[in-house]
């Protein structure tokens, strides 16, 4: 066994020994040769013999143990004791691997999938509730939440909150099919569609999400014009990206779900962006002048219809006019004819009043000439023809009243003919 060097020590007078001096007997052999005893130590008179043994501590350690769980220590002719303690032994073994069986369980919450490793590799997927699987380090559980709604952003990076997006060019400039050039932001929002793929197919499903939802929007917004993806066409380009994208990612299998798609902005390079709001306003203008058009067009060719046909009504009855006027004249004369036939002059002169009174009706002067007399009678037709019109207005109900026509047109005539025979 191994010993410890004692430390040496201090001897009155040990300057003044001379080991030349010294003479070696065979009583004066050292300590350390055989055939000695203990005293022959140089350093005699010290009680300590040197560190105990390692045995020795190892037994000391054992008959404490022994002593804790219920075991006799060592003696010189009794027993070990070791029934005792080693049963001690056993019951803190049983619970060290009861607990460590009792570690195996394991709760998955709503939402989430349990992916059970066995010594690193895939064993199943267990659905939420309680579970239980060996312990570390056989295997291990790695809870995948498969509701929750994951986003990534192509072409800006929104910030914190209350922050300002910041756009990122490399990302969001794409050409177009007509070889222009335009600015999309886009947002694209996914969840885990099936944990095992998510764990283990890719090394980082994020990042290849983000690559094909930057591939997919790229070929949609090459395979389009530049007018379709600004105006018209926005929901197609969102379909169509969302749709290319699932199918990279099954085809990767990445174990991830596209649920939506949000196109957040297209717009033309910041540098040609005043240039293309006058093409737009002169485009604006144009479909603002077309529609104005249209409207006025739609006001005046129904009036202009509704004018056509009205008078096209109006020329259809003076036409019937006309012809029932020449029907009625046409009757009228032969009537005339018949009557005249058997009455000529009195036919005659009924014929003569009514045409001298149809002619002199729309007169507002009459002069009459009598022969073989210097003077002319004068009949203000236009006053008579007021007063016949205000006693026509104040005659009750409405009537007209021949006799009173009659005498307020032959009243001015009376005194003139006296005046006339007075002459």
């Amino acid at each position: 066994m191994l010993r410890a060097w004692p430390k040496l020590p201090k001897i009155r007078g040990f300057e003044q020994f001379k080991f030349t001096e010294c003479q070696r007997t065979e009583s004066d052999m050292a300590w350390n040769e055989p055939g000695g005893g203990n005293n022959k130590d140089p350093w005699g008179g010290r009680g300590d013999q040197g560190p105990p043994d390692l045995d020795e501590v190892v037994r000391k350690m054992q008959d404490k143990i022994g002593g804790l769980f219920g075991g006799r220590k060592r003696g010189g002719g009794g027993g070990t004791g070791a029934g005792p303690g080693f049963a001690g032994l056993g019951l803190v073994v049983g619970i060290v691997a009861l607990v460590w069986l009792f570690s195996g369980i394991y709760i998955v919450d709503e939402g989430t999938r349990g992916v059970v490793l066995r010594f690193g590799a895939y064993s199943q997927t267990t659905m939420p509730g309680p579970h239980w699987h060996i312990p570390y380090p056989i295997e291990q559980v790695e809870n995948v939440n498969v509701e929750q709604r994951r986003f990534v952003e192509i072409g800006y990076r929104s910030g914190g909150t209350g922050q300002t997006a910041v756009a990122v060019p490399r990302e969001a400039l794409m050409l177009t099919e007509d070889e222009n050039i335009v600015n999309v932001k886009l947002a694209v929002q996914y969840q885990v569609n099936d944990p095992r793929l998510y764990l283990f197919n890719v090394r980082d499903p994020n990042a290849v999400l983000k690559q094909a939802a930057e591939s997919a929007i790229r070929e949609v917004i090459g395979q389009s014009k530049m007018d379709f993806v600004l105006k018209e066409g926005r929901a197609d380009v969102v379909s169509q990206t969302k749709v290319l994208m699932q199918r990279f990612l099954e085809d990767y299998e990445s174990g991830l779900l596209v649920s939506d798609v949000n196109l957040q902005d297209a717009q033309p390079p910041e540098e040609v962006q005043e240039a293309f709001s006058d093409a737009i306003k002169a485009r604006e203008d144009k479909e603002r002048f077309k529609n104005e058009a249209e409207a006025y067009a739609n006001e005046v060719i129904p009036k202009a219809r509704g004018t056509a046909a009205r008078q096209l009504e109006e020329a259809e009855g003076y036409k019937q006019a006309l012809i029932a006027k020449a029907e009625g004249e046409a009757s009228r004369f032969s009537q005339l004819l018949t009557e005249y036939r058997r009455a000529p002059e009195v036919t005659r002169k009924r014929l003569y009043l009514e045409t001298m009174e149809s002619v002199l009706g729309e007169a507002r002067k009459v002069i009459v000439d009598s022969e073989g007399a210097s003077n002319l009678m004068y009949l203000p037709i236009d006053q008579l023809l007021k007063q016949s019109s205000s006693v026509r207005r104040f005659t009750d109900n409405g009537r007209l009243a021949d006799d009173a026509r009659e005498r307020s047109v032959d009243q001015p005539v009376r005194p003139t003919r006296r005046t006339r025979e007075t002459r």
